[in-house]
């Protein structure tokens, strides 16, 4: 038995407003005690290890429901496009994008893929992620798709950090298909989905269903089509401008709709009625040098569930650390500290059907746990720019301590 000690609490439960002091008791991974003021002498007598974090806080593992973390090269060449001017749909457009990945991704071996891969899963468990979310979507052929969801569950086995994996094949049209998307469409839902699902290598799917890449037409046959096979939805959605596809992601009963900056009033309500979790990606606006940020706060308060995520990937937020994302919900988003660690928490979770396992400090849930060089939760946000983690635990062990694997 574990016991941990701390000043400042903070669980992510649903009515979770603020951070106390207290202590918690893990068992075989699994906590088994949360309770405010001093831990009774019975149970320090009792256990273990006592890991005395009084002046620091202890949150839930973060959860990064939004990654594409398997792809090939970087797209620092693109750096100069943008301070240029040049939008992300016309760097797309110009062979640039998602295009020129999906070519990187193509070439390179799945060992290549594999270590470039947990070189940024150290760097995310670093920060305090101890859950993932990750997409495929940047080899678009039936190969490169299957090595890249085949990495996700391999990864799974060689480090601490979990990964749920999303089958993302309307990320983009190939260029081998590029007169005829049409044909790409078929080509997913009838010989890859299928294949994917056979081979239980994603339990989500998910569209780019955006101007000038998928239609909302185009993205519903999709869905369906997922749907069908038993994959759970997910939708980019409304990212560059508005789309109806929020509203679409409401309509298929979609467990997340991300991006979201271009989102209409409509949309806002359709995701509340729907109970669909908003994901949410600062970094993104940040690094696309734009001055649109999704209305998180407006969404929060016609009852949308908000979660915040990396969107980590090459070209629009090549970023592993989820604390720079959660700056960025303060700061431009205007989000409070607790709506920010629920957001890479508890919300989070629920995008990926995860909150009844991980996500809070609750007694029965997966004992996943950072300790930050942070007083108080405040103080976890406003100190930006750093990494403040000073321990991470996941499933009760121990795995990052003072920063070090």
């Amino acid at each position: 038995m574990n016991l941990f000690l701390s000043d400042s609490i903070f669980t992510a439960e649903e009515n979770c407003n603020n951070s106390f002091a207290g202590y918690i008791v893990v068992e075989n991974g699994i906590i088994q005690t949360v309770e405010k003021g001093e831990a009774p002498q019975h149970i320090q007598k009792a256990a273990e290890k006592i890991i005395d974090a009084r002046g620091k806080t202890i949150t839930p593992g973060f959860v990064d429901a939004h990654t594409h973390l398997v792809h090939g090269g970087s797209r620092e060449n693109e750096l100069a496009m943008k301070l240029a001017g040049k939008s992300y749909i016309e760097i797309h457009q110009s062979g640039g994008g998602i295009l020129s990945t999906v070519r990187a991704t193509r070439q390179a071996s799945k060992d290549e893929l594999t270590k470039k891969a947990l070189k940024s899963l150290n760097t995310m468990l670093r920060c305090g992620t101890t859950t993932v979310e990750s997409k495929s979507g940047y080899g678009l052929d039936m190969e490169t798709e299957i090595k890249c969801l085949e990495i996700n569950r391999e990864l799974n086995k060689m480090q601490p950090i979990e990964l749920v994996s999303t089958y993302m094949g309307a990320h983009s049209t190939p260029p081998e298909f590029s007169a005829d998307k049409k044909g790409y469409i078929n080509f997913m839902i009838k010989e890859v989905m299928p294949e994917v699902k056979k081979r239980n290598l994603a339990e989500f799917s998910d569209a780019f269903c955006e101007d000038k890449i998928f239609s909302v037409e185009e993205t519903e046959r999709i869905m369906k089509a997922a749907a069908d096979l038993g994959f759970k939805l997910k939708l980019h959605a409304d990212e560059i401008v508005p789309f109806n596809g929020a509203e679409l992601a409401a309509k298929m009963n979609a467990v997340s709709a991300e991006h979201l900056m271009a989102i209409s009033d409509n949309g806002i309500k359709a995701l509340a009625k729907s109970g669909t979790v908003a994901v949410l990606l600062p970094a993104t606006s940040f690094f696309l040098m734009s001055p649109i940020y999704a209305p998180a706060k407006k969404m929060i308060e016609e009852g949308v569930r908000v979660a915040i995520a990396t969107d980590y990937n090459p070209g629009s937020s090549p970023t592993e650390n989820l604390q720079t994302a959660m700056s960025m919900a303060c700061y431009k988003m205007k989000l409070s500290p607790a709506q920010i660690l629920k957001g890479v928490t508890l919300n989070a979770a629920y995008a990926i059907c995860r909150e009844k396992t991980i996500g809070s400090i609750e007694e029965g849930k997966q004992a996943d746990f950072v300790i930050f060089d942070a007083p108080n939760i405040d103080y976890l946000i406003y100190h930006f720019g750093v990494n403040s983690v000073c321990q991470v635990w996941k499933k009760g062990k121990q795995v990052i301590c003072n920063c070090e694997i």
